[in-house]
């Protein structure tokens, strides 16, 4: 028997290759290759939990990556989960939320351009690439096909994969002023009456720099006071979002998300009231649009804090994700004709204002 010894770059391209991604092109620690690990770990261990699902794929690449840290397979985590890949459910009377397997399915999203969603138990593929005749693109967090034939539809259906519409997608919600969300959230959170310090509890600090996302959280503090959105711990799972009312420093009642729905992460509706609350304080989150200096007159929007589900999957609709700018949490070039409608949906459901482009920037 030969042994041959192999180089952290041939341990790289073998579980890429083993992941069915191309590895010459798609790196196996890049957004790609993480949300893939996470689909593969998720298809051997749903249900199960957030945690149990970043433990697995940590467990797997930190031999190979000493320095990937925990937050970045948790965000890769987020967006699968925002896309459609995961569903995240309550887990009876607990309160501890599980992740289930999506079902394999389709949205179409442009002529002969259409993304893939869920993800098939037992480390199956998505589609057979050999079948299909077509090869799956992996693009940050999403995965598409692009079919150029006359039955498109039949041939997707005898893939296995369900149809859902766009509109079934995206669920925009309807539009509605900043203050009345805030306002119908504090109707509820007082009926939710639990005073007393929450040990581990974080917050985001609604009066710190909104293009820095990540440095907005931090610990509570005796000068906090009002509506605050959260995340406290619990003993089993990730921590649980939430939204508190502070005096003093104390947390006087505490709401867990979601309130609406039991198939959304409780993030979804935690960004959603924390974009109304900087609005309301006069911060409101921000958004650029500029040119992506290509011939097609293509836009590159970036985005500094992550957004809800149904925002990040209206953007999906019509543009594709790309390697972040400088500064920004996420980028994606859209169309030139798609740029008035995408500033629209941010600055009217989600309050955003637009930043101005400066040349040369």
């Amino acid at each position: 028997m030969n042994i041959q010894r192999m180089t952290q770059g041939d341990l790289e391209a073998t579980a890429a290759k083993l992941l069915g991604l191309d590895h010459e092109a798609t790196g196996l620690l890049s957004i790609e290759g993480l949300c893939t690990s996470i689909r593969r770990a998720a298809s051997l261990l749903c249900p199960a939990t957030p945690r149990q699902l970043v433990d697995a794929v940590l467990e797997v690449l930190r031999p190979l990556s000493r320095d990937l840290k925990r937050d970045v397979v948790a965000e890769a985590l987020d967006l699968v989960v925002s896309v459609g890949d995961l569903l995240e459910l309550k887990l009876g009377e607990s309160g501890v939320r599980q992740l289930y397997l999506a079902p394999p399915s389709y949205v179409t999203v442009g002529p002969s351009r259409h993304l893939l969603l869920g993800v098939r138990p037992n480390a199956s593929p998505i589609v057979d690439e050999s079948l299909i005749g077509a090869p799956v693109e992996y693009e940050a967090h999403t995965r598409f096909l692009t079919l150029e034939m006359d039955n498109t539809a039949a041939s997707l259906v005898a893939a296995g994969l369900h149809r859902v519409t766009t509109e079934q997608w995206a669920r925009v919600p309807r539009e509605e002023p900043a203050s009345s969300l805030i306002e119908r959230t504090a109707r509820l959170l007082g009926q939710h009456q639990m005073p007393g310090e929450i040990q581990g509890l974080e917050i985001i600090d609604s009066a710190t720099q909104v293009q820095y996302y990540v440095g907005r959280w931090r610990e509570l503090t005796s000068n906090d006071e009002g509506m605050l959105v959260g995340r406290r711990p619990q003993a089993y799972g990730a921590p649980v979002w939430c939204v508190l009312y502070v005096a003093g420093g104390i947390p006087r009642a505490v709401l867990d998300f979601p309130i609406d729905s039991s198939v959304m992460p409780g993030w979804d509706e935690a960004r959603h009231l924390q974009a109304a609350i900087d609005h309301y304080r006069g911060h409101p989150q921000v958004f650029k649009i500029r040119s992506a200096g290509l011939p097609d007159g293509s836009r590159l929007l970036d985005l500094f804090a992550p957004l809800p589900s149904w925002a990040e999957r209206y953007i999906t609709l019509i543009g594709i994700p790309v390697s972040r700018s400088k500064g920004a949490l996420l980028t994606y070039r859209v169309p030139l004709d798609a740029e008035d409608s995408l500033a629209g949906l941010l600055s009217k459901s989600l309050w955003m204002t637009r930043i101005k482009e400066v040349q040369g920037r």
